[in-house]
């Protein structure tokens, strides 16, 4: 079977020199991540209106290396001063000027995070596709070019479906576990939208920052102590609770409502479509909505309606738009890296298949942004490494031996960080690790076979091959 293309290996003194510096990564990393957050759905703009994206795309920087590499650049050249991080931001249909994009500022925040948002990106009717990625481009003060980032697909939809959802167009719906964004228009001004929000461990209706919240659904009755999820996609009348992604601060258990013209529908049960609006009933209580007063977040009581008793009547602020977010996030390390080149392509790995197992364990890094420039790393270990495409890597996995002579007393896993690590030394960090596991057959406390006499290289042997035929676990850190 052809693999592909066979990267270099580097030559001994590049992997001692490297492997020095793996090891100081791994004790100490300094990490530069990009994370950017944006909607699943953007809506068309006709004519001259222009429809910015809302919630609008943010970008939020994190991690020691960025500060690291401040210094490093301040050192190179004692007369650069305000020193900073700068973006523009576009859609990846736009030539390469400029002025076709928004301009970030970022602004570094209490936990040290810079933030850049782009309010002002919109696409017209002009575009005719069906699907387009933001493209982010970061840059330093000084003009060295970071990278090149992007999105993932958002779908363009010409307006919200009034229609009721089915499973035909499914890819509208809101299933459970997705990500979403809540945000509220006080009499439909642009100017008044509001995002439910968490900072400083609360709730909050902010006008500057959104939070992306996992949706669960739930199973009817349960205790707020113990909230059982299920999969599917959320309905009308379903009782779900609503999770922070960056905080894992969680609402109390809700009943999610359709709105209509400002009434809570009691009897409608449909799947919940992208930029519908909605209302979120506190599970028990007597009328009690989520509602916005100004920033702070706070319950409302819904008055009954006299003539139709499966409608509530609402006010502005308990009236939501809820809309699928994605995020996707880049981390990399320059701190052994010598090159001026940018950090991007920026691999992201999805998943591991290990195939084979003893002396032939083969590993198939898949994922995205991949080239044949990057090799495999099993923490301080290099390994060789094969490009098949843009999507997979293939590697050989290093015997445990790699790891030091200390392995040969070993009777307990092995768990390595997998990283990969471009050829000049640019590293790129993962949430994947790799366990090597002894076979039951040698155990912590199992006596060795009398047979061997115990201070015989016959029994380093035996050893040696109970680790080389080991069980391998594939780990994704949470």
């Amino acid at each position: 079977q052809c693999w592909g293309t066979l990267s270099r290996r580097s030559n001994p003194y590049q992997t001692n020199l490297l492997r020095d510096g793996v090891r100081r990564y791994l004790q100490l990393p300094a990490d530069q991540t990009v994370l950017i957050l944006h909607a699943k759905v953007a809506q068309k703009s006709y004519g001259n209106e222009k429809r910015f994206f809302c919630p609008p795309p943010c970008v939020y920087l994190s991690g020691p290396g960025w500060k690291l590499k401040q210094e490093q650049i301040k050192a190179r050249d004692p007369g650069e001063v305000g020193f900073r991080v700068c973006g523009y931001m576009g859609l990846d249909s736009m030539g390469s000027s400029l002025m076709e994009t928004q301009k970030l500022i970022f602004e570094e925040q209490p936990d040290a995070k810079g933030f850049g948002c782009a309010k002002a990106l919109y696409i017209s009717d002009a575009d005719k596709r069906k699907h387009f990625r933001l493209v982010l481009k970061l840059f330093f003060s000084n003009g060295q070019e970071i990278g090149t980032f992007h999105s993932k697909l958002i779908k363009v939809i010409s307006k919200p479906s009034q229609k009721k959802q089915s499973l035909k167009n499914m890819d509208l719906c809101i299933s459970s576990g997705s990500k979403v964004s809540l945000f509220n228009r006080l009499r439909s001004q642009t100017i008044s939208t509001r995002y439910l929000s968490v900072e400083g461990g609360a709730f909050i209706a902010s006008a500057r920052q959104w939070a992306a919240f996992t949706l669960h659904l739930a199973d009817e009755p349960c205790l707020r102590s113990e909230f059982p999820l299920r999969e599917g996609y959320i309905r009308y009348g379903s009782v779900v609770r609503l999770i922070c992604t960056a905080s894992g601060i969680t609402l109390p258990p809700l009943i999610i409502r359709k709105v209509t013209k400002q009434y809570a529908m009691l009897d409608v049960d449909e799947p919940i479509s992208q930029l519908h609006k909605c209302a979120f009933q506190f599970q028990g209580s007597d009328r009690m909505y989520l509602c916005l007063s100004t920033e702070k977040v706070i319950q409302f009581q819904a008055s009954p309606c006299p003539k139709e008793a499966n409608r509530e009547l609402l006010n502005d602020g308990s009236c939501w738009t809820i809309i699928g977010t994605e995020t996707v996030e880049y981390t990399f390390s320059e701190s052994l890296a010598c090159a001026r080149e940018p950090v991007s392509p920026v691999p992201l790995i999805v998943s591991l298949q290990l195939t084979g197992g003893g002396d032939v364990a083969m590993l198939e890094v898949q994922g995205e942004y991949f080239h044949a420039h990057l090799k495999v790393w099993f923490g301080d270990v290099e390994a060789e490494t094969m490009y098949r495409s843009p999507k997979s890597l293939v590697c050989v996995v290093p015997d445990v031996s790699a790891f030091g002579n200390d392995w040969r007393w070993l009777r307990y896993p092995i768990t390595v960080p997998l990283l990969l690590v471009r050829d000049d030394g640019l590293i790129y960090s993962s949430s994947f690790t790799f366990t090597y596991t002894p076979e039951q057959s040698f155990i912590p406390g199992q006596q060795v076979l009398s047979d061997i006499p115990q201070d015989s290289d016959k029994l380093l042997d035996s050893i040696h091959q109970e680790f080389t035929r080991t069980n391998f676990h594939l780990f994704m850190q949470s």
